[in-house]
């Protein structure tokens, strides 16, 4: 069994992953703050929240328990005590058991070296990347990955905290590591505080090798290129270091092996939802419908008409980013429902945006069967919230082709090596 921990889970890619290429695999643990993260991932990977298998808990023991985690909202600063007081106790119970029914950790704050179990065979770190991006660097954000910046981008050295607390505990650490992240933390900006992670990881005993990948060269329409470092545990073995430098020189995912390991080949068509006698697909589109304004109207002059009204423009779009609503964005839909103020066009909605990042339609369907209330007039998914999800998230299909690797690579050469 593949022992696996997820830190900044979101709505939990990898283990879509891990069980779309049927490995045997067990979810150890995961860790994510964002409460909409959180619900989701209950929701997409356990089936359900059964709030009634925790009905002998009283209202007060759950809010004490939960005032213990750092929570949040937004996925960007810690819930506020106003905030959380007001939250309905209906949610806090939701809260609750998604965070039991999946082993959350929460904040990679507050996790231990000792919270990690000795037997895990991957640990995998997605952390925010809002203070490496290009949009990030236009508003003036260069802080990136910088040790002292205090930031998003910074929870990377949390994940050094905990490599380090495990190792000085004289613990056996994670036998992989996966990163992903924007490209731009491989850029002249950043290099220098990469390196000083990549040298970390280097005194650990891991060896490690970075990729460039597309999304749209693992069979997703979309131009979404992410930086990716697979790290080895070698342990300064020199035959087992030698054995892995050549198992990726050999099956390089940059080339040819991408085809290789490549399960499907998706197209527009296979993604856009333009059947609008479903009522679903229709309430979705005329959600996505924005405002008919001068801002909106210059969204439309710049990009991309994905279907005109009668054909698909076959295309990869442009990288979906937590917002739609924005210019530049991953492409537009003719739409004439006529609606009185609005546009004639619409955006990708939210199931599309799910699945543009190789999740499947009932993903999102487990995700919106339950919304519950945030408060008296608000529900916890927006389109908004639901996109900000996907766009999150990182493709299920890259990252099959990486499991791939990882497994192989585990049984070749680790499990080969004990026999």
């Amino acid at each position: 069994m593949f022992r696996v921990i997820e830190t900044f889970s979101g709505i939990g890619s990898q283990a879509k992953a891990l069980e779309r290429i049927g490995a045997e695999y067990e979810i150890v643990s995961i860790a994510d703050w964002d409460i909409n993260a959180i619900i989701a991932y209950c929701m997409i990977h356990k089936g359900n929240i059964n709030i009634a298998k925790y009905k002998n808990l009283e209202d007060d023991f759950i809010v004490s328990e939960l005032e213990k985690y750092t929570l949040s909202l937004d996925g960007k600063k810690p819930i506020n005590e106003k905030s959380f007081k007001s939250m309905p106790i209906e949610l806090k119970r939701i809260i609750y058991t998604a965070i039991k029914e999946t082993n959350n950790l929460v904040s990679i704050t507050d996790i231990k070296g000792l919270d990690i179990p000795q037997d895990i065979d991957l640990f995998t770190y997605s952390f925010p990347c809002q203070d490496l991006s290009l949009c990030g660097c236009w508003h003036g954000n260069k802080s990136g990955i910088s040790r002292d910046a205090n930031n998003r981008s910074g929870m990377l050295w949390e994940v050094e905290r905990i490599l380090i607390e495990m190792n000085e505990a004289g613990r056996i650490l994670p036998t992989f590591l996966l990163m992903e992240n924007v490209t731009n933390i491989l850029s002249k900006t950043h290099e220098k505080d990469f390196n000083d992670w990549k040298s970390t990881l280097e005194k650990l005993g891991y060896y490690n090798k970075v990729y460039r990948l597309n999304a749209k060269n693992f069979g997703i329409p979309q131009k979404r290129e992410r930086a990716y470092m697979i790290s080895v545990l070698c342990n300064n073995d020199e035959n087992i270091i030698l054995k892995v430098e050549n198992y990726f020189k050999t099956h390089d995912l940059e080339g040819e092996e991408a085809k290789v390991l490549r399960k499907r080949q998706l197209k527009l068509k296979d993604i856009l939802c333009l059947d609008y006698k479903n009522e679903k697909y229709k309430k979705e589109a005329d959600l996505s419908k924005p405002n008919n304004t001068p801002s909106r109207r210059k969204i439309f002059e710049d990009n991309d008409i994905l279907f005109n009204g009668k054909k698909i423009n076959e295309i990869d779009v442009n990288t979906l980013t937590t917002k739609q609503d924005r210019n530049p964005n991953s492409g537009l839909i003719i739409y004439r429902n006529y609606a009185r103020g609005k546009t004639n066009w619409r955006y990708l909605t939210p199931r599309e945006c799910f699945k543009l990042m190789g999740f499947d339609e009932e993903d999102f369907e487990k995700v919106i069967k339950y919304n519950p209330s945030i408060n008296r007039s608000r529900k916890l998914y927006s389109t908004e919230k639901l996109i900000k999800l996907a766009g999150n998230s990182i493709v299920v299909d890259v990252l099959e082709a990486v499991f791939r690797q990882i497994m192989d690579i585990n049984n070749t050469i680790f499990i080969e090596q004990i026999k």
